[in-house]
């Protein structure tokens, strides 16, 4: 099913995830970032679930995207305590003080592309190696990766912004893949790639100024929160937005 429905004035409207089997376990991997923090919080707030675990590097325990043994223990220690129900990888790199997104191909940059796909590739993917073999085999499960609209190949009218695009086109076409697996082992479940809108955080604060709306950490989640609670098994592999609508690939 695809969630359509209304988001004007909600923008601190609290949900709930009343869809999920209850006495879960929810996981964020990245919940020292805006969004992450954020998604800690409001699914806290929901008390749908019997825990609620965040994983960052500075948490034990820790993860790194460039280290698949802590994303292996960190998806094996949230298992232990519980049947995970809803996962949510909100890591993503674009910039920093080393690197920016490329406005021309004379820009490209072997090394700078190289990273950008180890931690918005590679790790995401190392993430769903680990955590979708350990989602329940019955009843609603979700995995949810952050990507972003950039990465859409359909979508692209722009150009620029080389690694980050292709990157997140990368990490979509990993979601599709991992999810048709997935459908075989756990028909209830869903893997899915999530477009959370422009939000105020660290990763778009230069980028602002663009003329798009731009949300809230807390309203972000309110609202990625809203699509998964409304999602339904016939949505795996897909990507959506902050709405509930279908991205093009």
């Amino acid at each position: 099913m695809i969630a359509h429905f209304e988001t004007e004035g909600t923008e601190t409207a609290s949900v709930g995830l009343g869809s999920f089997p209850q006495a879960g376990i929810a996981v964020i991997f990245g919940a020292s970032g805006g969004i992450g923090g954020a998604l800690v919080e409001a699914i806290r707030a929901t008390e749908c679930f019997e825990r609620v675990i965040a994983l960052s590097r500075s948490t034990s325990p820790s993860i790194d995207l460039l280290d698949e043994e802590s994303l292996e223990g960190a998806a094996a220690s949230a298992a232990d305590l519980g049947e995970l129900r809803l996962v949510i990888d909100a890591t993503g790199f674009l910039h920093d003080e080393r690197q920016e997104p490329e406005k021309t191909w004379r820009q490209l940059d072997a090394d700078n592309l190289a990273r950008s796909f180890a931690l918005n590739v590679t790790g995401p993917a190392l993430i769903m190696k680990h955590v979708l073999p350990r989602l329940p085999r019955s009843g609603k499960a979700i995995f949810a990766t952050l990507s972003a609209r950039v990465g859409s190949i359909g979508d692209n009218r722009l150009g620029g912004w080389y690694s980050y695009r292709a990157s997140k086109a990368a990490l979509n076409q990993l979601v599709r893949t991992a999810a048709v697996e997935l459908s075989r082992r756990s028909p209830d479940a869903l893997c899915i790639a999530l477009h959370p809108g422009t939000v105020a955080t660290a990763l778009s604060a230069p980028f602002g100024a663009s003329g798009l709306k731009v949300h809230s950490p807390a309203a972000a989640a309110q609202y990625l929160l809203a699509v998964v609670d409304q999602l339904t098994a016939d949505a795996n592999g897909g990507f959506f937005d902050w709405r509930g609508q279908q991205v093009p690939w």
